[in-house]
């Protein structure tokens, strides 16, 4: 059974800094690409960043571009977002995701696995 589990949310402050993990289990993943996503309230989901398990090629929003780092460590099947200069609008709750397929999609209905999500906030 494949699981992902997130951790690494939590309160901070404008201009601070966290570590968004997620631990894959239950299956090989060297096909799939994994995701971070996040969803505030009253608004849709959105892709945040993304990154290929084999190669380790990766994608970003625009509006996290420059701030937000994803990387994974394969012998320890966790993908990591490393969020610097947080902002309040990036309060919000994240999920990690993993999706199967030649090619990177930053949209959530190509993904199959899901977390369960931690949330950020971010206080001005």
């Amino acid at each position: 059974q494949v699981q992902l589990v997130e951790s690494g949310g939590g309160l901070v402050q404008a201009g601070g800094s966290l570590r968004l993990s997620c631990a894959a289990s239950g299956r090989t993943f060297s096909s799939y690409y994994m995701g971070w996503f996040r969803q505030a309230p009253g608004k849709e989901r959105e892709f945040v960043a993304g990154i290929t398990w084999s190669g380790g090629s990766t994608y970003y929003a625009d509006s996290v571009k420059g701030r937000f780092t994803i990387s994974r460590d394969r012998a320890k099947n966790t993908v990591y977002l490393q969020m610097n200069s947080l902002k309040p609008e990036d309060t919000a709750a994240y999920y990690c995701a993993a999706g199967q397929g030649a090619l990177f999609s930053r949209s959530g209905s190509r993904y199959e696995y899901w977390g369960q999500g931690t949330q950020v906030t971010v206080s001005s």
